[in-house]
């Protein structure tokens, strides 16, 4: 079988489960654009796509509604717009300073882009999401992250934000520079204005080493859940809530110079993988990135899927919550009761920890984290029903929606899980005192909050 014919008879339920519907969404005419996973159509068919920053200043300044495009990898209506959206991908320049150890990179720049370009250079950023093909600068804005409990969403290592503001100036806010008001403009969703560039803390390339273990007992959490976690610079845990088991434990070891990666044969019960294997059961991994303790580059492990691989089309539904670290086993518990309702619906669910920061929106604000990630089946009539009973379980832990995903958690729970809210809105309305970077996203979720 060629490589053609095996994406088109596996990769739509394998890979596309997982990976979504890239090709397509990219293909789609401007009159049915989609996002990527293709079960959200955007409104407008104004798509403005500007080769240069002054392109940008122009169109914002001609526009009286506008919302920024990036990879399309949101599941919900955060990047919509009835009336004009801009896509930046063309903005893709890239530059490193090595004596700062900072990269500034285009609004169109890719983490597939990136990574490359600064390893070729002997650098890294401290981590990557699960999929290489987000945008940097839409994936800083929703604090989007990967693994690890000492690691902070991939906006911690923004260093300083270019942007076109309402009135069409160029502004730059910096870590250094701007103290408070940085910290609630990093995390912006979208809201403060057209971000251009962005500019990013790098660090000396390193190698990482990734193993599965399979058939860990969930109540293994209960008394070492920090330690599980806490076994590799990122670890993911999988499971699809039968028979209170984790399926699946993937171990990311960042590795010191000359330093050869150990797996033990058992983790806490669990059985190391004797193949590699994806992450759900029994489907190929030739897609998923390298595993069995073979030492690697880091954006080459740290990803779950390989940065040279496109996504081709299927379908699926994305969901996130955050809870506290601290209260996570007895959120899974709580979880798991609703067992019956989600495995009809589920492709497969997702456990990772990410370190706390104080980006004023970020899911982890002030709170060491876990994220229970909901990877569903292209069904949102039925998995619209069972959200709002897992954010019920949720209720007392807190729970905060990841920004791009699919939520039902009604404006008001968001007021109260947010500190900064209030002052985050004042923020917005100093750059954007007439609400042209709002949209029904924004004014629900964050003004009528």
């Amino acid at each position: 079988m060629d490589k053609r014919q095996f994406l088109k008879t596996s990769g739509a339920l394998v890979t596309g489960t997982l990976l979504s519907r890239y090709v397509q969404a990219q293909q789609q005419s401007a009159t049915a654009r989609t996002n990527w996973a293709g079960n959200y159509t955007f409104h407008t068919d104004h798509l403005h796509q500007p080769k240069t920053v002054e392109e940008v200043q122009q169109i914002v300044k001609s526009c009286t509604k506008l919302r920024a495009l990036g990879a399309r990898h949101s599941f919900n209506g955060i990047a919509d717009s009835t009336e004009n959206q801009i896509s930046l991908k063309q903005i893709d320049q890239m530059e490193l300073d090595a004596k700062s150890r900072t990269v500034t990179v285009g609004a169109g720049v890719t983490y597939g882009q990136l990574a490359p370009y600064i390893d070729s250079h002997g650098f890294a950023v401290h981590n990557l999401a699960s999929l290489p093909h987000v945008s940097v600068v839409g994936a800083c804005a929703t604090a989007t992250h990967g693994s690890g409990s000492k690691n902070g969403n991939l906006s911690t290592e923004v260093a300083a934000i270019e942007f076109v503001s309402a009135d069409g100036n160029i502004r730059h806010l910096s870590r250094a520079k701007d103290g408070d008001q940085f910290l609630g403009a990093v995390v912006n969703l979208g809201a403060l204005g057209i971000v251009t560039r962005i500019t990013l803390d790098v660090q000396p390339s390193f190698q990482v080493a990734q193993s599965v273990y399979e058939n860990l007992s969930m109540s293994q959490l209960e008394h070492h859940l920090d330690e599980i976690f806490l076994s590799g610079y990122s670890v993911s845990l999988f499971t699809d809530w039968q028979n209170h088991r984790i399926t699946q434990v993937w171990i990311k070891r960042r590795l010191g110079p000359g330093v050869s990666p150990t797996f033990d044969p058992e983790f806490f019960g669990a059985k190391l993988a004797t193949k590699k294997l994806h992450p759900l059961a029994g489907h190929s991994a030739e897609n998923c990135t390298e595993q069995q303790g073979i030492p690697g580059p880091w954006y080459e492990r740290l990803p779950h899927f390989r940065m040279n691989f496109t996504p081709s089309s299927g379908a699926e539904l994305q969901t996130e919550y955050f809870v506290p670290r601290d209260r996570a086993y007895q959120a899974i518990l709580a979880v798991e009761q609703l067992h019956d309702h989600i495995t009809p619906h589920l492709f497969i669910t997702e456990l990772r920890t990410i370190d706390a920061d104080n980006l004023w929106m970020s899911m982890a604000y002030q709170r060491p984290s876990m994220a229970i990630h909901f990877t569903w089946k292209p069904e949102w009539p039925e998995v619209k029903k069972v959200l709002p009973l897992i954010e019920e379980k949720l209720a007392p832990f807190q729970a905060r929606p990841h920004w791009a995903k699919l939520f039902t958690t009604p404006p008001s729970t968001l007021r109260h899980l947010y500190p900064k809210m209030p002052t985050y809105q004042s923020l917005l309305k100093q750059y954007d005192p007439q609400g042209k970077f709002r949209n029904e996203f924004i004014n629900t979720n964050i003004f009528n909050a």
